[in-house]
């Protein structure tokens, strides 16, 4: 089931994981230590590596192992294009791999999209999940919600007008970031090199219940993120999470777009590391 065409990507190469229902997806196993699952957002031509390089090498140097997975559909992962890319889809798929890969309870770190596979997973599998790490997660409002946001706007113009080079990603990636100067080439090309191996019904089979009534059944400690200047999804998801569940703390970052991570790096990467470390 492996897409061949994935070999050719400008992606760094590390291991596979073939799931029982088949799908092989893909990721890095970088360090030792506690572990910290990395879960990256949706979008055209998103992988592991290109929302993540600039935090998880921090991490190992601060003694953790990172699970930078691509999801189903993105990076090097396999992308079938008769599956529905609901919530249930990505959450079985996040339980088959830990149980393929051994892995019994750790971090989930999310954003975007992989913040709503991480609130979804914690609430199907509470046992598997240590603390939860949120940026700017999805899964906090009606879908009808985030299709108004002028980013998801923008992203489904030009993903409908065909294959996306370089300039086209551009285009979609600078809603990222409230300072777009920060986007490289490289993380571009990344991008545009993957999103023409995307299937079409990845983004319009993408649904994601609204979980907010939901949260207070979660009781591990949470450390999340969001930048007010979010063009993607509403930062006043924040407190849904704040007035839901009962162990969560926020960081709310102005001049800050929908990639804290990236915008605020290190303030996110020192941040984190004192949370998993001391709670």
């Amino acid at each position: 089931m492996t897409n061949t065409t994935n070999q050719d990507l400008p992606l760094p190469v590390g291991k596979y994981a073939k799931l029982d229902n088949g799908l092989i997806l893909h990721y890095l196993d970088i360090g030792d230590g506690p572990i910290v699952l990395w879960l990256h957002g949706s979008g055209p031509g998103a992988s592991g590596f290109s929302n993540f390089k600039g935090n998880y090498p921090v991490f190992e140097k601060a003694g953790f192992r990172n699970i930078v997975l691509d999801l189903p559909g993105f990076g090097r992962s396999d992308k079938p294009a008769d599956v529905n890319y609901d919530l249930d889809f990505f959450v079985s798929n996040l339980k088959q791999f830990l149980d393929i890969v051994g892995i019994a309870r750790c971090t989930l770190l999310g954003n975007s999209l992989g913040g709503a596979i991480a609130l979804g997973a914690t609430l199907a599998y509470p046992e598997r999940v240590e603390k939860l790490v949120l940026m700017a997660p999805g899964g906090v409002e009606e879908r009808e919600t985030y299709f108004q946001m002028p980013g998801i706007v923008r992203m489904v113009e030009v993903f409908g007008q065909g294959p996306m080079g370089v300039e086209q990603m551009r285009d979609v990636m600078t809603l990222q970031l409230f300072d777009s100067s920060q986007l490289d080439e490289t993380l571009l090309q990344e991008r545009a090199a993957v999103a023409p191996l995307q299937p079409a019904n990845l983004f319009s089979t993408m649904m994601v219940p609204n979980m907010t009534e939901r949260l207070h059944e979660i009781s591990v400690p949470i450390l999340g993120f969001w930048g007010t200047n979010d063009a993607f999804n509403p930062s006043s998801g924040a407190f849904k999470i704040l007035d839901n569940a009962p162990n969560a703390r926020f960081i709310l970052l102005n001049r800050c777009g929908h990639w804290v991570q990236v915008e605020h790096q290190a303030l996110f990467n020192r941040s984190c590391i004192e949370f998993l470390i001391n709670g």
